[in-house]
């Protein structure tokens, strides 16, 4: 936490030296304009699941859950000495989850089903818009009992003279990820960082042992180990006429570190389990376009397709379409519709199907061959005046329904207030 608070200290000495430096390239009849807070936004969404392949215990059993999110965002604008445009954003969330399966964490049924998840947020972006520049900084933080994650990220934009914009974006995420295992698979020391993990016997009294010997403490101490995530990702985006927009993306995603979870249960053809073991590197190229048509004044045509490939073996395609419709020039309503589709990742196999000769194995249902939809309505209120003449200016509410062919079912719910 100390990194992320030195990191926010940093960029509010950046930004007192741009509001109080002078040149003697300013224009003396400009009086630079504080920040001041122009937005604030709020949002809760309501998350549940059903299925029937637990990760945890090895691709059967109850994947119930429950989410309850909230989110408070806060926007703040001023202008420096050089006419250069600030925005601050600085964000709060917080989950609430129950899930079923996680109580089977211990062999009993007796952990914990529940946990929270807190993250902060601050971002700052600077806009000249004479030059048609921008560029950002941010950083993150999440916490939750089987994690910690520190993300930062730069970056950096150009508008172009025909319409067109690039856009490009370096992060890091600097997870930690807490071993906890399935109760009978406690190893007597710590787990190793990477992919390669300790072989397990489960003997009849439910103790667990290493290749080698030994049992598990009664009380283990609960290690950690890293999780790293680097992305750069591009994107250029145009404008073709007054009617259609399009872009291009591309990302490069590398993976290092713990990338399985220890608690997730793998069983093999003889009956034995084991804690599921992933390579220690994975990398990932998204690349995706996206057209924007507006039909009229009314309707607008929202278009997305992607195309990703991984390491692990992984492709998938992604079609997204969403068509908001104006109904009164304060009331419209968005229609949406997702088709997504992947392969398996050659080291998933379903319960009871590993075999000792497997160097790798999971049976996490999210690495294996799927198909999915998701569809639903979306609805927003926004009066020139206010809602009831108040600083409340808009108000969205969207409802989604997911099918995936792994028979997981979903729907969730959301909210959200913007206040001007």
């Amino acid at each position: 936490m100390k990194k992320i608070c030195l990191t926010v200290v940093g960029i509010f000495i950046l930004l007192l030296h741009a509001f109080t430096q002078t040149s003697i390239n300013i224009d003396s009849s400009y009086e630079p304009k504080p920040l001041k807070l122009d937005e604030v936004n709020l949002v809760s969404s309501y998350y549940n699941q059903n299925g029937d392949h637990s990760a945890i215990l090895g691709g059967i059993g109850n994947e119930h859950v429950v989410d309850l999110a909230n989110g408070l965002e806060l926007n703040f604008v001023g202008w420096d000495a050089r006419k250069n445009k600030h925005t601050i954003t600085a964000g709060l969330g917080f989950d609430h989850h129950t899930s079923a399966s996680a109580a089977y964490v211990s062999k009993t049924g007796a952990s914990k089903t529940g946990g929270t998840r807190v993250y902060p947020s601050f971002n700052w972006l600077v806009e000249n818009e004479k030059k048609g520049t921008s560029f950002g900084l941010g950083a993150y933080y999440s916490a939750e009992y089987n994690y910690h994650s520190l993300g930062l990220d730069a970056s950096y934009s150009k508008k172009t003279n025909n319409n067109g914009q690039f856009d490009g974006k370096i992060s890091a995420y600097l997870d930690q990820v807490k071993l906890i295992y399935p109760s009978e698979l406690i190893p007597v020391s710590s787990a190793p960082s990477t992919g390669s993990g300790p072989t397990y016997i489960t003997t009849a009294s439910g103790n667990s042992v290493l290749s080698g010997g030994g049992y598990s403490d009664d009380k283990p101490k609960i290690p950690s180990a890293p999780r790293n995530t680097y992305d750069a990702s591009l994107a250029f985006s145009q404008i073709i006429n007054k009617r259609l927009q399009t872009s291009f993306m591309i990302d490069l995603v590398s993976q290092s570190g713990y990338l399985g979870l220890p608690f997730h249960r793998v069983y093999f053809t003889d009956g034995s389990v084991h804690v599921e073991n992933l390579p220690a590197t994975r990398y990932k190229i998204p690349i995706g376009m996206r057209l924007n048509y507006f039909v009229g004044d009314n309707v607008i045509i929202r278009a997305y397709y992607r195309y990703y490939f991984d390491q692990w073996g992984i492709q998938s395609n992604t079609i997204d379409l969403e068509v908001p419709v104006k109904i009164t020039p304060f009331f419209s309503l968005s229609p949406f519709y997702r088709y997504y589709v992947q392969t398996a990742a050659r080291y998933f196999a379903p319960y009871g199907m590993h075999t000792a000769s497997d160097q790798y194995y999971t049976s996490n249902y999210a690495l294996s061959a799927l198909t999915s939809h998701f569809f639903g309505m979306g609805l927003r209120l926004a009066p020139p005046d206010g809602i009831l003449k108040s600083h409340l200016s808009n108000i969205e509410v969207r409802y989604g329904h997911y099918t995936q062919t792994t028979d997981l079912l979903a729907n969730v719910i959301s909210f959200a207030f913007q206040f001007k």
